[in-house]
């Protein structure tokens, strides 16, 4: 299966708010966890408690949306990998935003989980038009580093460096571990420390 992030397609959530931090986005009592399952159902737990049902992410409507759209500085706080975890188990596959929080951003990429900038104007009709029709089809393709949301397209932006890492899945530094096995085992071979009497 290919690790490759060149678009993502469907429907849109929005989140206003600038500085919503990690702690926000996954609450640290959910840390304790061996696995990151089951934290999808945990994002913006306390957030969407004090909403009273009225949150984004319990709202119907809002139900199996892929692209998330943010405004500044999302992701802010602590360095927790856990909340882009939640995020993405909650099933988002990408995030719109005017900025990220440098580790955040960081997290998010180990994941594949790309997250672009936009202008302030742009995300702000974005949110807007997802405000007004939930169910507006929504699409980000990093290719050609395009939004688009129902009739509206703008540009995104993101650094050439992160970006090639998505187009070309070299984001996914397991993979290609996994991939390159037969490689490491011959040059581990080859190293006169290891002893690989004692490998199984």
């Amino acid at each position: 299966m290919s690790s490759e992030v060149k678009m993502i397609t469907g429907t849109g959530i929005p989140v206003v708010g600038n500085d919503i931090d990690t702690d926000r986005i996954i609450p640290a009592r959910f840390l304790r966890c061996v696995t990151f399952d089951g934290l999808g159902q945990q994002v913006f737990v306390d957030d969407r408690a004090q909403a009273n049902g009225q949150h984004p992410f319990d709202q119907p409507h809002y139900q199996g949306a892929t692209v998330l759209v943010v405004n500044g500085n999302f992701g802010c706080g602590s360095s927790r990998e856990h909340a882009p975890q939640a995020i993405s188990k909650w099933g988002i596959q990408g995030i719109v935003g005017e900025s990220f929080a440098e580790i955040f951003f960081g997290n998010c990429l180990a994941i594949g989980l790309p997250c672009v900038t936009a202008d302030s104007e742009t995300v702000k009709q974005l949110q807007t038009s997802l405000h007004e029709n939930p169910e507006i089809p929504m699409t980000l393709d990093l290719e050609e580093m395009q939004v688009y949301c129902g009739e509206l397209q703008a540009s995104v932006f993101m650094e050439d460096g992160p970006r090639n890492m998505l187009l070309t899945g070299t984001w996914d530094t397991c993979g290609q571990l996994v991939a390159q096995v037969e490689a490491i085992r011959s040059t581990a071979a080859r190293l006169p420390y290891m002893d690989w009497g004692v490998v199984s």
